[in-house]
């Protein structure tokens, strides 16, 4: 039977219709199990028996839902159902319904407020970054949207966008794009017949050509036009004539009333060539970024004048081509700010992202032992190459290619699978009487041919040139243009000492703290000036007290001696500057001194820019500062569930619940007891009181305990919830914990947040006093976690936070 308001489909009573279109209606709906309102996208009742158009939408619904960002509309949920009644015999959906079930918004779309014409120009900036903002979430995930108009916009009654219907992306890679994109012969000829979607599509793609991220850069110019002048840049009676003139005619000059430097930016995002354009999301909202502060006022008035006398320049006015070359100097020689940067967007204008991934290199010497040689040769050349050109090259990380060890997948499913990789370099490596040898490919992944093939040999003490000279043969190849700093780095690589360097990779190798120890302690008998074996003995130490083993106050003062000896013998080491960033941080709560080491390691490898920066930058209450940094680390680290479930932590900590749920949920279905995710988990039910849920807090908690071995408070935690429900589980389980396990790292603050939750807000403020004495890393959270929100307006708690220097 047809869908209709009163019936249900899965777990969603269906109440009204919101719209329909070519790839499905829309329906408000109820969520039976979270009990909220939802948007329910179905294929329409006459294809239903369409397969390839229900397989179509469940698998674009499935890439949409990777996306999480406050402006762009939420995917909750995809799914299909066989026809039948509910427990109530209410009619259900016809056989094979498919569904997606995503975020209501509620307002009104960006068309509508332009129809009575243009914007204020503050408003067209704060919607063009939010706009821009979801776009280069997107892109950096490798998605594309295609049909972004301004129909697709809504701004909610708060004042924000969100970006509707990424149903119809696609992946920026694949033979699907190609036939995305072409224009149908009725609607370029017939009258009256132009869609909405045509007038915002880019020139290459009315020629046929695939669309990609640029794509969406000239719709959202034509969107930032349409704001910011009350019509569209381009017009036609019908299909064909608006095609001719997108295609052909040059884009009508903006209104004065338009100030310069917002016009710059709009005329750029609708350059006719693809390369001409901003290349990415990210560069439209740094450029939007920059006019809304001020910073690009003088340099884009002079730009802009000269952009309008292009034509006479290019006739041979010999003064306006001097206007045009110093107006360029200004902008390129005088990175003010980094205006620059943000406006020209790096280095060339036609610069795009190239995604490389380095597989584990071959052991070729026959022998198991020597596996950890050829793992440490592709960890050096991931951390080589991810240093060459950051801006344009993104290498992917070793957590995300080394799943691959030893794969048969073929390179197009592995390029696939890693998000969409552009180029794969694989290799072998081989040791054999003092000698190294390495044969290394570099394959272009669409249509996988070989670009190079090298076989390198040289001295076992030469093994850092040789990463240099691959690396080097790569920029090559990839067309990169390496700053001057970075040439003399490649060029400058010392020999080192083969056993002290086989000594460090055997540790890197290992998977037993203590047994990494003391093959480093044996590097340093055999070389004290080793700053590498320094950088990672702090880490070790580090990781001790992270994981619980080792008390902050026994485990901290050596990672942070063993850091700044490092520092100290060579300062140029970004991995020695990030752990003394975490020692900064995490054990002395010094949080400005954190954020300086890592700005340091950022600035000596742009390309390793760890999640614990973005947690830093979150409890500094730079919250879209940290969500950039975690969304870069997701996006170079595809396969590796860690930054996904630390994002589930950012979005609570951002309030963003719904968006937290999603991302976990996402993950348990994959890692049904990832300890982060659970806790991100537990802490959106409690902040939002879902009482009916509180068992699948205890349950998750739980299960954290037993993964961390403590059986014993998981038990506690489920016989206290069934003999006295929530608040008893929680003083169950404290009684236990501080008769057993008083004496391990961490336990106070874990205490204190039960008091909370029991409901005992004295005994919680207590063991968060004791846990700060303790130095406690989780106490660095109690600014930003919701689950501490009842204790904020308590003098003790204002106190306590104030003592610790975290933001109010």
């Amino acid at each position: 039977m047809s869908l209709a308001a009163g019936s249900r489909i899965g777990p969603y009573e269906v109440k009204a219709l919101l719209g329909a279109g070519g790839m499905g209606q829309v329906w408000r709906a109820h969520d039976t199990r979270l009990e909220r309102d939802v948007a329910l996208k179905v294929l329409p009742a006459e294809t239903l028996g369409d397969e390839s158009a229900r397989a179509r939408l469940v698998r674009e619904a499935r890439l949409a839902s990777k996306l999480n960002h406050p402006h762009i509309c939420t995917i909750y949920d995809v799914g299909e159902v066989d026809p039948s009644t509910d427990s109530a015999g209410s009619p259900q959906a016809s056989s094979g319904q498919a569904y997606i079930a995503m975020e209501l918004v509620e307002g009104q779309p960006l068309s509508a407020r332009v129809a009575d014409g243009a914007l204020p120009v503050e408003q067209v900036l704060q919607y063009g970054q939010q706009m821009a903002n979801a776009l280069a979430h997107a892109h950096g995930r490798g998605v594309v949207h295609r049909d972004f108009k301004s129909a697709n916009v809504v701004v909610t009654p708060d004042g924000q966008v969100k970006v509707l219907d990424f149903g119809l992306a696609k992946r920026m890679t694949g033979e699907e794009l190609a036939d995305a994109t072409a224009v149908t012969r009725h609607s370029l000829t017939a009258p009256g017949v132009v869609a909405g979607t045509l007038a915002y599509m880019a020139p290459e793609q009315l020629q046929g050509q695939a669309a990609d991220a640029r794509s969406d850069i000239w719709a959202l110019g034509v969107v930032l036009y349409e704001l910011a002048t009350g019509k569209r840049p381009f017009q036609g009676q019908t299909g064909f004539d608006l095609t001719a003139a997108i295609l052909r005619e040059p884009l009508p000059a903006l209104s004065s009333s338009v100030p310069a430097p917002l016009a710059g930016v709009i005329e750029r995002c609708l350059a006719k060539e693809p390369g001409a354009r901003y290349q990415q999301g990210s560069e439209v909202r740094a450029a939007l970024e920059a006019v809304a502060s001020g910073e690009m006022g003088a340099a884009w008035s002079a730009w802009r004048v000269v952009l309008h006398r292009r034509r006479r320049l290019l006739l041979g006015a010999g003064t306006g081509v001097l206007a045009l070359l110093v107006v360029a100097a200004l902008l390129v020689g005088f990175d003010v700010g980094g205006v620059r940067s943000r406006v020209v967007g790096g280095a060339a204008v036609s610069a795009r992202i190239v995604r490389l991934a380095v597989l584990p290199f071959a052991n070729r010497s026959g022998n198991p032992d020597e596996e950890y040689l050829s793992d440490g040769l592709t960890e050096e050349m991931i951390a080589q190459l991810g240093r060459l050109h950051p801006e344009t090259l993104h290498v992917i990380a070793r957590t995300s290619v080394m799943q691959y060890k030893k794969t048969e997948k073929p390179i197009k499913q592995i390029g696939s699978e890693l998000g969409g990789v552009d180029y794969i370099l694989e290799g072998s490596a081989q040791r054999e009487a003092g000698r190294i040898r390495v044969t290394a490919t570099l394959i272009k992944v669409a249509d996988q041919t070989q670009l190079w093939a090298e076989r390198y040999e040289r001295e076992a003490a030469k093994i850092l040139a040789l990463q240099n000279d691959v690396a080097q043969r790569v920029a090559k190849a990839l067309a990169l243009t390496l700053l001057p700093a970075e040439q003399a780095r490649l060029a400058g690589a010392k020999p080192v000492d083969p056993e002290v360097y086989d000594l460090i990779l055997r540790a890197r190798y290992s998977s037993n703290i203590d047994t990494s120890e003391q093959y480093l302690l044996r590097a340093l008998a055999k070389d004290p000036a080793s700053a590498e074996a320094y950088a990672r003995l702090a880490n070790l130490w580090l990781v001790r007290q992270q994981f619980g083993y080792v008390p902050a106050r026994e485990a901290g003062p050596k990672a942070k001696a063993f850091a700044l000896k490092a520092i100290e013998l060579d300062d140029t080491l970004a991995r020695a500057h990030i752990v003394l960033g975490n020692v900064r941080e995490l054990v002395e709560f010094d949080l400005p001194g954190a954020e300086r080491e890592h700005r340091r390691a950022i600035e000596l490898n742009p390309s390793d820019v760890g999640a614990n920066y973005a947690h830093l930058l979150m409890i500094l209450r730079r919250p879209d500062e940290a969500m950039r940094v975690i969304e870069h680390a997701m996006a170079v680290d595809p396969l590796n569930p860690a930054p996904r479930g630390l994002y589930a932590s950012l979005l609570v900590y951002a309030r963003r619940y719904d968006e937290a749920l999603a991302q976990a949920n996402e993950i348990l279905r994959e890692q049904p007891s990832s300890g982060s995710v659970l806790q991100a988990l537990g802490a959106v039910i409690v902040a939002q009181h879902m009482k009916q849920q509180y068992a699948e807090v205890i349950a998750a908690q739980a299960t954290s305990y037993e993964k961390r071995g403590r059986p014993d408070v998981a038990e506690a935690l489920k016989k206290g919830y069934a003999e006295s429900g929530y608040a008893g589980a929680w003083r169950k389980a404290n009684e236990v914990q501080l008769a057993n396990h008083r004496d391990a790292a961490g336990v106070a603050e874990g205490v204190g947040a039960h008091y909370l939750m029991a409901g005992d807000r004295a005994r919680a403020l207590d063991w968060l006093e004791t846990a700060y004495a303790e130095r406690d890393p989780q106490m660095l959270y109690i600014g930003i976690n919701p689950i501490f929100d009842p204790l904020r307006a308590e003098p003790r708690f204002q106190a306590l936070v104030k003592t610790m220097g975290l933001p109010q």
